[in-house]
Parts: C-alpha cells; structure tokens; sequence
C-alpha cells in the first residue's frame, strides 16, 4: 500500500472547551485526506463528540499502564479517553523534559499494546544542522525511538528539524528532502513495510508554504502547531495536501 496522507495538527497547550468550535468547522468539511488532531488531554473525550471523521490523539503518553506517577497518562487511558493516536517523542518533550530515544520506543511500546497509533517526532537543532551532522542525528533517533513492534499501520514519522518550530524558519526544499529520503532509506532496510510508513514535516507549515513542501518526495502529510489551532489556517493545509 502506499503511505496515507495525514494532516496533524498537535494544539501543544493551548485549548479550552470552546476551542472545540475550530473541530466543528474542520469536521464540517470535505477534507480529502485523513485529519489528526491532538489536544490537550483535558479535552480528548469532548473532542471526539465533535471530530466527525477527524482522528483525535493524545500529545505524550507514559510507558507504564498505571502506577505512582502523579499527573502523567499512561496510553490505556488515551484510549480509554477517546484516542486513537499519540505524539511521542516531541522536541519539545526532548528538551522540556529529557526524554531520551529509549524513553521515547517503550512508550511507542505501551501505546501499540494500546491500540494506538503513534506519531514518532525526530529532528536535529540549530548546532546539530550548522555542524553537519543532521542525517546522523535523524538516523541515530530513528535507530532508538522506533521499536522493532513498529509498522505502517500502527507507526507515523514526523521530521521536525528543531530550529524550524515556531520560529517561522523552514529548511529548504533540498534540505527536507534529504531527510525524508533517508527516512525511507532506512525504515525501508529495517521494517518489511518500511516504504509505506507515512512520514510527516513539521516546523512552521503554513499555508502559504504548504504545497511546496508537499511536492517534495517521500512527504505524506504534516504535524502542525500554531497553525492547526484555527480552521480557517489549517483548513488551506489539508486541502493542498489533498492536492498534492
């Protein structure tokens, strides 16, 4: 099969109930493509009352089911929740919050135990990219954060280059191409179904940059910040993707 189309938009935190107006407005379309959503977890079960045929994800998950682990969400409560899919691995959890490579494939392992589809995040920063060592880094991450449990139909890749997000820069045609084709590269030498996986950019989308980094090869699909929060900018993305 071939990799799906996916336009994600992850809310990071930002959201209250009546942000659920922006799902109303995205369900109410024709999108073409399929469409994830993660929200904060406070809104996850009333998200999927307004979702429609939009998947609703969550934004991290612990790698253990329960335990003494004061304010974290273990994958079987995501589901449990509502979710069919999780964001894990973010850059910003990396740098937030430590996370590891390890940390990042034993939590892919509880949520594919769970039923969930995760959305693993790579991405070199700024001093990694000016010191030539971004394929390496993509590489090594991909190596650590992806359990061997992964496959096309219960594992997503998202590459954001970690200079790119929020910061309104983006790397160049060539620069995400690159990455994409050596994304494939080696899911396809590791896995059986490595050339379907879908794999995603990340940093800065917007619509007016969308379809150009939609055209470049081996990129299925975005995850999307600041601009997944409103319909009426993320609504442009899905539909070039659509196109594209």
């Amino acid at each position: 099969m071939a990799p799906k189309k996916l336009a994600a938009g992850n809310w990071k935190m930002n959201g209250v109930t009546a942000s659920l107006v922006e799902l109303d407005a995205l369900a109410a379309r024709e999108n073409g493509c399929d469409v994830l959503i993660c929200p904060p977890a406070t809104l996850i079960t009333p998200a999927v009352a307004h979702a429609g045929e939009i998947a609703i994800g969550g934004q991290d998950c612990h790698a253990n089911e329960s335990g003494a682990h004061t304010g974290d969400i273990s994958a079987a409560m995501l589901a449990d929740a509502g979710a069919s899919h999780v964001i894990l691995g973010h850059s910003e959890r990396r740098a937030d919050h430590g996370e590891t490579d390890a940390q990042v494939a034993a939590k892919a392992i509880a949520a594919h135990g769970a039923g969930l589809v995760t959305v693993i995040c790579v991405g070199e920063t700024e001093a990694e990219r000016d010191g030539g060592d971004t394929l390496d880094v993509i590489a090594s991450q991909l190596a650590g954060s992806v359990p061997d449990c992964a496959t096309a139909a219960n594992t997503v890749i998202a590459y954001e280059p970690v200079w790119a997000i929020g910061t309104g820069r983006t790397p160049n045609s060539e620069q995400i191409a690159e990455v994409h084709a050596l994304m494939r590269d080696k899911l396809s030498g590791r896995f059986s179904d490595g050339a379907d996986f879908s794999l995603l950019y990340g940093g800065s989308v917007k619509p007016g940059n969308a379809a150009e980094i939609f055209a470049i090869a081996h990129v299925d699909g975005a995850l999307v910040g600041g601009a997944s929060l409103k319909a009426s900018d993320f609504g442009p993305i899905i539909d070039a993707l659509a196109q594209a």
